[in-house]
């Protein structure tokens, strides 16, 4: 084989690794908008500018999933919370998350940019507190007074995948756990 030919493949393999690097979270972030805009996970698709949690059999019970059920929101490394999982567009204007109070609960709410996969925002114990509370959440370009004693999350874009944690202290704490995360709540700014 010629030096050229070398030269040549060389040069198509870096940019496909880069390609494939520069697009993977895209990809990973198109299936999973997929998974929950189409999908959903065993109750049907889930709407834009909604919140699904994941339901209370589903995390008890993982690997006996009923009929109909998804084990993608249920199955996996994180078992000692609860998900809540939202597909939000800012197109038309801000959107506003109310939590409750958590009681000194460990929560999260993670704010990810879709576009390249980075986390912009958390609200949760560790960043806001466990007071109830509501936060503003704008798009690009928003140019508007943020309610007083409300929180202020500017996305960098107008798609925004939001997840939702809440901790479960054990199987007798489920109930709780599941009753606070079906708490959190999206509304249009009014």
């Amino acid at each position: 084989m010629r030096l050229e030919h070398l030269l040549i493949f060389g040069s198509v393999m870096a940019a496909t690794w880069f390609v494939a690097i520069y697009f993977w979270p895209r990809m990973l972030l198109s299936v999973f908008k997929r998974a929950i805009l189409v999908k959903g996970f065993g109750d049907g698709p889930i709407p834009v500018n909604t919140l699904y949690t994941q339901r209370e059999d589903l995390f008890a019970d993982p690997l006996h999933v009923p009929a109909g059920g998804s084990k993608v929101a249920s199955a996996g490394v994180n078992r000692d919370t609860l998900l809540t999982l939202g597909w939000l567009d800012l197109s038309k204007g801000p959107l506003v998350l109310q939590v409750p109070d958590m009681a000194d609960r460990y929560y999260s709410v993670q704010f990810t940019n879709p576009s390249n996969n980075t986390n912009f925002a958390y609200v949760g114990r560790r960043t806001t507190g466990t007071a109830a509370g509501g936060f503003l959440i704008t798009g690009p370009g928003w140019d508007g007074e943020v309610p007083a004693g409300m929180g202020h999350i500017a996305s960098p874009k107008r798609s925004v995948l939001l997840i939702g944690r809440v901790l479960v202290y054990g199987d007798g704490d489920i109930k709780a756990a599941y009753h606070l995360s079906k708490q959190m709540r999206l509304t249009r700014q009014a």
